[in-house]
């Protein structure tokens, strides 16, 4: 017969179970606040380290958030607020893992292609018009890159904006923020700015048109483009 021997769990952990079930049951609904520190140990039977330490551990989950002299508070969960969570964790594997800067491109590509083809579909006169002021925008901030930078985030967030879809634009935004390091590179390369602005006039065109093999082509023939330029500047010198 074979052993399985029974794990001594710690205090924290039986307190996070009973916490975790609280939130789940709708006892603790989002924006409600705990209950204090001393009441969980009076409750619970615990000292205040164990209560701490499940506090945190629902902190760095996301599940709640702890502000300085207040109670914890349980979290209105966002698709935007579960992506900055992981955003320290995925630039961290970015760094350590470098083949994994090139799948995360290859993801890029591939949402960004279908939600430029969805973008064209869907969007009405309204969208189109929203998308060519942030195609403005980021014209307006070529003599500053750090602006030049978040705006090319924001007319990519933006075609992602027009799939109706809330996840859509989180994701695009996440996926940009967690690589920015590397981008910077890419726009500032001299003349990149311009051929990044005539690619984002040339999608957009496409999207006006309700075109969506054409926005999706535009949009692929982008990130390619710039995935190549990266390779290119972040290859070694020869010899």
């Amino acid at each position: 017969m074979t052993v399985e021997q029974i794990q001594r769990r710690k205090l924290y952990q039986e307190v996070l179970d009973r916490l975790q079930q609280r939130i789940r049951s709708g006892e603790l609904a989002p924006g409600d606040q705990l209950p204090s520190e001393r009441d969980l140990m009076e409750f619970y039977g615990v000292g205040r380290p164990a209560v701490r330490e499940a506090l945190q551990e629902l902190a760095r989950s996301g599940i709640v958030e702890i502000a300085h002299g207040e109670r914890a508070r349980v979290v209105i969960p966002t698709a935007q607020l579960l992506m900055g969570q992981i955003a320290v964790g995925a630039q961290h594997l970015l760094r350590t893992q470098p083949n994994m800067l090139a799948h995360m491109k290859e993801a890029r590509v591939f949402l960004e292609t279908g939600l430029a083809r969805l973008a064209a579909e869907r969007a009405n006169a309204d969208d189109v018009a929203r998308l060519r002021q942030r195609l403005d925008e980021h014209r307006d901030a070529l003599a500053e890159m750090d602006q030049f930078l978040a705006r090319d985030m924001a007319f990519h967030r933006e075609i992602a904006t027009l799939s109706g879809n809330p996840i859509f634009p989180t994701l695009v935004e996440a996926l940009f923020n967690w690589a920015s390091e590397y981008y910077q590179s890419i726009v500032r390369a001299p003349g990149v700015e311009d051929l990044t602005l005539a690619e984002h006039q040339r999608i957009v065109e496409a999207i006006a048109a309700h075109d969506g093999d054409a926005a999706a082509q535009a949009m692929h023939d982008h990130l390619t483009r710039a995935n190549a330029l990266y390779r290119n500047i972040a290859a070694p010198a020869p010899g």
